[in-house]
């Protein structure tokens, strides 16, 4: 994993730095390749890999709302921080998606705390799942899983590539998915929220229209409610 940090101010950098550091710190964990740069045109010179991104929006030449939408076009899962005193850029910083909006001067425990969904988020789209079936063993990340179905013994792997006969059962594949991600609807369907196009009270539909999974009315609550949840720390 690489971390970028794209500033004009130096102390700015320092501190994110110092941040970024003390929280993988005092979590036992290595710290990431720390990368910083001083303008827009730097970073998006720069040829390896973007995978959290703290920027600036108010810089010299290029500013970080034209950064951003760069960056995105380059990587659509790159996450992106907006790092600024200007709120007035937020809804424009919005149309590209951008993970958190942070306002300075910055709160350590906030930006920890955004930090942690941040990778979170990185590991649940790069986690590699394998798949198993009777012929041979396929792994892709898991936010290509769609949903997992159970029709009577079989148990599917619906992906965006194609379906999998699974030789696992769904408990299996309950203990093996990232649990912020995926929700079981009912005991036949585990759905990945990254795909649902909407929901009612029976049912939900996903990205692959000839899916639709089977939403129980018990748990109908605690589904939206994790949904929700999901969606807010996607902003």
């Amino acid at each position: 994993m690489r971390i970028l940090i794209c500033d004009d101010d130096t102390l700015i950098i320092e501190q994110l730095k110092k941040y970024i550091e003390s929280y993988f710190e005092s979590n036992h964990l290595k710290c990431p390749e720390l990368v910083s740069f001083t303008s827009g045109e730097a970073l998006l010179t720069d040829k390896g890999e973007k995978d959290i991104v703290f920027l600036d929006i108010e810089m010299p030449g290029m500013n970080g709302i034209y950064v951003g939408n760069e960056l995105k076009k380059a990587n659509r899962n790159v996450i992106v921080f907006v790092v600024t005193s200007y709120s007035e850029y937020l809804d424009e910083a919005m149309r590209f998606h951008v993970f958190r909006y942070l306002s300075k001067p910055l709160d350590k425990q906030r930006f920890f705390r955004n930090l942690k969904d941040a990778l979170a988020y990185y590991n649940s789209i790069t986690l590699k799942i394998p798949v198993e079936t009777k012929q041979a063993v396929y792994s892709f990340p898991a936010s290509q899983i769609i949903a997992i179905e159970a029709q009577g013994r079989k148990v599917i792997v619906h992906t965006a590539r194609q379906d999998f006969d699974s030789i696992h059962n769904m408990n299996y594949w309950l203990e093996k998915l990232p649990q912020n991600s995926f929700f079981q609807t009912h005991r036949s369907f585990i759905v990945n929220f990254e795909h649902i196009v909407d929901f009612d009270h029976s049912t939900v539909h996903l990205s692959n229209p000839q899916i639709t999974a089977y939403l129980t009315r018990r748990k109908y609550s605690s589904f939206r409610n994790a949904y929700l949840l999901y969606l807010e720390s996607m902003r």
